[in-house]
């Protein structure tokens, strides 16, 4: 069974979901705010995120931003909002999954189901090679050539995104979106500067590259070098 994290502040349906979920087997713990829901997902062994958006110490959008920002837990955002717009915006935010009220337990465990099913066989793929190139995503680890790479943790994450597709070309506003959680834009010149300081730990330049591969206006790819 799963350890889950309801923040929600409406104390009828925090209280019965919680229950609900408690009696199917389920470690369940319960908040009304966002700000002890937030410092429970990043300490805690949580396994799930319930989130609500209509919280009333901080908006539940800029709560998940903050989960998102040093954890990958999945988080199931369960809410009223039913707007379009909202929707994308939350998932763009890093929402794994978008539930509207009312909502049964029964549609609710199934969703969390098919996140464990996911979060499970992400985990299981924990080790990607391009070339030389090994990437422990568990460890947070890379080698070149069997050599340990001294990267900072942003460093890995970039490089990590573009190993786990090689030979795709990812846009620059992606690589904000994914490695940065800056869903909607930031500067280019973060990415620019982070693949400079990658390409030199790689042992290539923008001028002679190996791994790293950018069209202008395009974006970035990480190919395994030609011989």
């Amino acid at each position: 069974m799963a350890s889950i994290l309801i923040i929600e502040d409406d104390q009828r349906i925090r209280q019965s979901l919680a229950t609900s979920l408690a009696e199917r087997g389920h470690d369940v713990e319960a908040t009304a705010k966002a700000m002890d829901g937030v410092q429970k997902a990043v300490e805690g062994q949580v396994d799930v995120v319930v989130l609500d958006l209509g919280l009333p110490d901080v908006d539940g959008a800029d709560a998940l931003q903050m989960i998102r920002a040093v954890s990958e837990v999945p988080v199931i955002v369960a809410t009223a909002r039913d707007d379009q717009d909202e929707i994308v915006r939350i998932f763009d935010a890093g929402a794994d999954d978008y539930v509207i009220k009312p909502y049964s337990t029964d549609h609710l465990e199934a969703r969390i189901r098919a996140l464990l099913r996911r979060a499970a066989t992400k985990i299981e793929a924990t080790e990607v090679g391009v070339g030389d190139l090994r990437i422990n995503t568990e460890a947070h680890e890379a080698f070149l050539g069997g050599e340990l790479l001294d990267l900072s943790a942003k460093e890995f994450e970039l490089l990590a995104y573009l190993a786990e597709r090689p030979g795709k070309m990812i846009s620059k506003r992606e690589l904000l979106a994914a490695v940065w959680r800056q869903p909607y834009g930031g500067a280019d010149k973060t990415v620019d500067v982070h693949l400079s300081w990658l390409r030199r730990k790689l042992g290539e330049t923008a001028a002679e590259p190996r791994y790293i591969h950018t069209r202008r206006g395009i974006g970035v790819k990480l190919v395994e070098p030609e011989s």
